[in-house]
């Protein structure tokens, strides 16, 4: 596209890009934005489908290939491992592929692994599928944030990150609806044949809008050492923290692969310091609001993925709704946060992003706290309420803190700040869905310990109950000699059922109190609308 005179259209004012980008800005105009927005959120947005889409299908997966729970957790937990580990991969593979091949290599890995997963013939080839999907998956988030960060000027990176995280939320929401529907109405393998379509869509998309490789010089060494420590701790890690609750916590493997993973961490981070050409290099983390948004991004991850596990958990374990009823109780919340972030974003163009992250914090822990009161009688329209309240919170706060990260990083190191940002929310949601499982099943059986203790004959509100089930059984036609068991059996357990519930009320008040505390390294993002770092 060139002006009147037949000469290239000149980017417009304000974008801080590579020459790459400014060539597709004078060959497209100012429209350019846009193409690149919608290629990149197309990809987002068909990788992180997978990672929620798959939930609703897991029990049909354990079913069609005898999976025990011990396999079937890698189906979700390989997939997290992966995406989280290839994240810190983005800054080297566009330094070394550019944009372009970046994401059309990752889009082509993804699709490899969605039809190895559709025509999987065994649960091997199922869980290999899940890694080779999550490593995909892992490069093109941050590739995404990447792009949209350079196509907008510096006063409208709020918007941006607001349009980014459009799709950052709008697949995972969307996904056990989605799943559900395809599980019910088909079978899983629709779960992975659905992303076929959205994968080749992308490669022309790729070619046309997607930028070349910056520089003509020699490639930067790839950090294969890194790679190979990061993957060693986050495997033994999430390995550890899924299976710590079944085999113990004070086991050998367990307290094996936690040693594991900490040894490796240690070892990752002190090769990437000495490294002449690290995977992340640590000197973002000496810039201090880079590094109060790491934390508040970690939270945040834990935050987010936390209460999406834990809510549908709830709906569906102790309410008794189906996967499809449970996705469509979660759906009006996500398309809240799709429709406040644009918003949001445009507002923290104007203010401080702290004053954004403040509110948003605040909010999600208000609706956080609501989620305490939770029981077998909410109303639904009440839940939707509650996380609908959450979402806005959470709206408020993902534009402000991605733009406030790297509007303090230099160009040049943009692509080590957006593959750290997205690696740490990832790890935080590892970390956060882990550690919320436990607190689940160790307050349950605390709450079950102790309502057990109060079950004696001497209680007589438990006395007049099993008189009244006694009564009900005995009108329906029961045996006396069944009676009292089958009362005392539905005792038990109404006794489980509300100890679960007030272990879900513990969880979401742990929630509510880190988002409190999180407002403390928040102080610190004290950056001036429209101003950024322009060091060297």
């Amino acid at each position: 596209m060139k002006s009147a005179k037949g000469e290239p259209r000149p980017p417009p004012p304000g974008i801080n890009a590579g020459p790459q980008i400014l060539a597709l800005f004078a060959q497209y105009g100012p429209s350019y934005r846009w193409f690149a927005v919608a290629t990149v959120m197309l990809a987002s947005f068909t990788t992180l489908l997978t990672g929620t889409i798959i939930n609703v299908a897991i029990p049909d997966i354990m079913g069609t290939f005898g999976m025990g729970a011990d396999q079937a957790q890698w189906v979700s937990t390989g997939y997290l491992a992966a995406t989280t580990g290839f994240m810190l991969l983005t800054a080297w593979s566009v330094g070394a592929w550019g944009m372009r091949v970046a994401y059309l290599t990752s889009m082509a890995v993804f699709l490899a692994g969605s039809v190895m997963g559709g025509f999987a013939p065994n649960e091997s080839v199922l869980i290999l599928s899940r890694i080779v999907q999550g490593t995909a998956a892992g490069l093109v988030g941050p590739l995404a944030m990447l792009v949209i960060i350079q196509v907008f000027p510096l006063e409208r990176r709020g918007l941006a990150m607001g349009i980014f995280s459009v799709g950052v939320v709008l697949a995972p929401a969307m996904g056990p609806t989605i799943g559900g529907v395809l599980v019910d109405q088909f079978n899983w393998r629709y779960v992975f044949h659905i992303q076929i379509p959205l994968s080749l869509l992308s490669f022309p998309l790729g070619l046309l809008f997607m930028p070349g490789r910056e520089s003509s010089g020699p490639r930067q060494p790839f950090d294969w050492t890194g790679l190979v420590l990061l993957s060693i701790a986050i495997f033994a890690l999430l390995t550890g923290l899924s299976n710590g609750q079944r085999h113990g916590w004070n086991s050998d493997m367990i307290l094996s692969y936690l040693g594991v993973a900490a040894v490796a961490g240690v070892a990752f981070i002190g090769w990437e310091h000495r490294s002449p050409h690290p995977m992340l290099d640590l000197r973002i983390f000496k810039e201090k609001r880079f590094a109060a948004a790491s934390v508040i991004t970690f939270v945040l991850g834990a935050g987010l993925f936390g209460s999406t596990y834990l809510v549908p958990l709830f709906l569906q374990t102790i309410i008794g709704v189906t996967p499809t009823t449970s996705g469509l109780l979660l759906m009006p919340a996500g398309l809240a946060m799709a429709a406040f972030n644009p918003i949001s974003g445009f507002l923290s163009d104007k203010t401080s992003p702290r004053v954004m992250i403040w509110f948003g914090l605040a909010v999600f822990a208000y609706s956080s706290y609501l989620l305490t009161r939770i029981d077998l009688n909410t109303p639904f329209l009440t839940i939707v309420w509650w996380l609908l309240i959450g979402r806005i919170g959470l709206a408020a706060i993902f534009p402000s803190l991605n733009a406030g990260a790297l509007k303090v990083l230099p160009l040049q190191l943009m692509s080590q700040g957006s593959g750290a940002i997205n690696f740490l929310r990832q790890l935080g949601g590892a970390f956060g869905v882990n550690l919320l499982t436990v607190v689940l099943q160790n307050r349950t059986s605390l709450y079950v310990d102790g309502f057990a203790a109060t079950q004696t004959t001497s209680n007589k509100v438990t006395q007049s109950l099993l008189q009244q089930l006694t009564g009900l059984l005995d009108r329906a036609g029961v045996a006396e000699l069944h009676q009292l068991p089958m009362a005392i059996g539905q005792l038990a357990r109404a006794v489980a059922t509300q100890a679960a519930m007030l272990a879900y009320r513990d969880a979401f008040l742990i929630i509510t109190l880190v988002f409190l505390l999180t407002m403390l390294p928040t102080t610190l993002l004290h950056i001036r609308p429209g101003k950024a770092v322009t060091r060297s």
